[in-house]
């Protein structure tokens, strides 16, 4: 089977993940696939080594200085549009609502639901829900949320971990002691909330943010963010994106990770820091009790957070060994099998490219 996967960044964003762990255990059950991307910034791969059985095609993107968010959108989706060929292709899959409305007929796999104001990626986003025939889900929760505001029944396939990666990781130390948040400093990673909670714990850990590239235009949520901050006179180390070798070592060694997110479709970076044995204090969203369960706690609002990460800095073999027991149940390989037979089932309706 000639599968092309589709994602809108070479950087280390939970999606961009997905496509390139999925596209190396598809290539392990004999698949021939192939990864699209656009190169933003002059990027020419992606942010880790991908396997040579995975073909790479990275689209060159140049930066434009001024270009507002939506121009950005638009002009992303022509280029990719412009390059890509589905001809050869059994299974056009976009990751993401970028991929999706370049590449037209697809697969989509919707990982979360989002509210937008810019014109041009409210449009995006309905679209790269509504025109693919056929749409893939990471959880149940998102798949209900689809369910509920188009009608259509995604196919649930969770996603991976690599499990072995983050267990086997050494702490780094070098930082001392620190609750760790992941994905940057943005509104829906719930930034500020996390900022609140670590500003009512006792003094003694400190506070890191790793992660954070992204297409959108957040300056005016950091500036709040920094506001806060002095306000707060919390002083929290911001590293942006951490290199892929350095990222199991950063989540090993924390003492708890904050995973304040307002959205989310399945949870990696949680997952991850769970396989690593990691606690984990979370939202209270459904989706991340559907995926995590008992696993991990969870807090309503920034005064149960700050309870919750004090509490969780306590070390639990117990509860380490909970965590790595449902990470460990998160498999890549598992994940290629379930897409296979959903490509399988959908070939009639994929024919005719």
């Amino acid at each position: 089977m000639r599968i092309a996967l589709l994602t809108y960044s070479t950087k280390p964003r939970g999606g961009v993940v997905h496509t390139l762990n999925l596209a190396e255990a598809l290539a392990d059950t004999g698949a021939a696939v192939t990864v699209w991307t656009l190169g933003r910034g002059g990027d020419q791969a992606f942010f880790r080594p991908v396997r040579p059985e995975v073909r790479v095609e990275v689209v060159p993107f140049a930066a434009r200085d001024g270009e507002g968010v939506g121009p950005r959108i638009l002009r992303s989706i022509e280029v990719l549009r412009a390059a890509f060929d589905p001809a050869g292709y059994d299974v056009v899959h976009a990751q993401d609502c970028i991929t999706a409305n370049a590449v037209g007929r697809c697969v989509r796999t919707i990982h979360h639901l989002d509210t937008f104001s810019t014109p041009e990626l409210v449009r995006c986003h309905e679209r790269a829900v509504v025109e693919p025939y056929a749409r893939i889900c990471v959880s149940r929760a998102v798949a209900d949320e689809v369910r509920a505001g188009w009608g259509f029944e995604p196919t649930v396939i969770p996603n991976g971990v690599e499990f072995e990666r983050f267990a086997a990781a050494e702490p780094d130390r070098r930082l001392g002691r620190y609750v760790l948040a992941v994905g940057g400093i943005e509104p829906r990673k719930g930034s500020i909330d996390l900022l609140e909670a670590f500003a009512r714990m006792p003094a003694g850990p400190r506070l890191v943010f790793a992660g954070g590239e992204t297409l959108f235009d957040y300056r005016a949520y950091r500036a709040e963010f920094d506001r806060r901050a002095a306000e707060l006179g919390v002083e929290p180390l911001i590293l942006g994106p951490v290199p892929h070798d350095e990222l199991p070592g950063l989540l090993a060694g924390a003492e708890v990770l904050g995973f304040l997110s307002s959205r989310e479709g399945f949870g990696l970076a949680a997952m991850e820091a769970l396989a690593a044995g990691v606690p984990v204090v979370a939202r209270e969203l459904p989706v991340l009790r559907e995926v995590f369960g008992a696993a991990v706690t969870y807090a309503r609002d920034p005064v149960e957070a700050a309870l919750l990460l004090e509490q969780a800095r306590e070390p639990s073999p117990e509860r380490r060994e909970t965590g790595r027991a449902l990470a460990r149940r998160y498999d890549w390989v598992a994940a290629a099998a379930a897409h296979l037979a959903f490509y399988r089932e959908l070939a009639p309706a994929g024919t005719g490219r």
